[in-house]
């Protein structure tokens, strides 16, 4: 597990490449913030957290768990669920609102309809910050918050 990436994946770059240019400006991975956003928005009081399905959990087809040491996983991984869930109460509480993008939104497709993924996420990313709303999900099945 120590070769899993937690910072700077694929996604979450891609994700930020697209949202800085269209003049968003953000902070990553702040220590003061319950979970560490990934990516947070002091000037819109939002922040995005970039999810892998199989360690949070999220219910779609890249979040099969694992026939050995089936025990531990599921200890691991609902302990996972548990703490996000905690987070993100803790976040809202504060008056912050979420995103969260899940890596089933892009994983498996082919080069050119991901990158039109992408900018569709980064689209709803940005609708979501200039909107009121306090929480979305974006990826093949939504689990609610809190």
């Amino acid at each position: 597990m120590a070769s899993i990436k937690s910072k700077n994946t694929f996604l979450e770059i891609a994700i930020r490449k697209r949202l800085h240019a269209k003049g968003l400006r953000y902070r990553l991975h702040l220590k003061g913030l319950p979970g560490r956003p990934d990516i947070v928005f002091p000037k819109f009081k939002a922040v995005v957290f970039i999810n892998g399905c199989f360690w949070h959990q999220h219910g779609c087809y890249l979040s099969v768990m694992p026939k050995t040491r089936s025990d531990w996983w599921k200890r691991k991984l609902t302990g996972n669920q548990k703490r996000d869930l905690l987070n993100y109460e803790l976040l809202r509480a504060q008056g912050w609102r979420i995103a969260i993008v899940w890596e089933c939104s892009v994983k498996g497709l082919r080069k050119v309809k991901k990158e039109k993924k992408l900018d569709e996420i980064a689209n709803k990313l940005m609708s979501f910050l200039l909107s009121g709303r306090k929480y979305i999900s974006l990826g093949h099945k939504r689990i609610p918050v809190g």
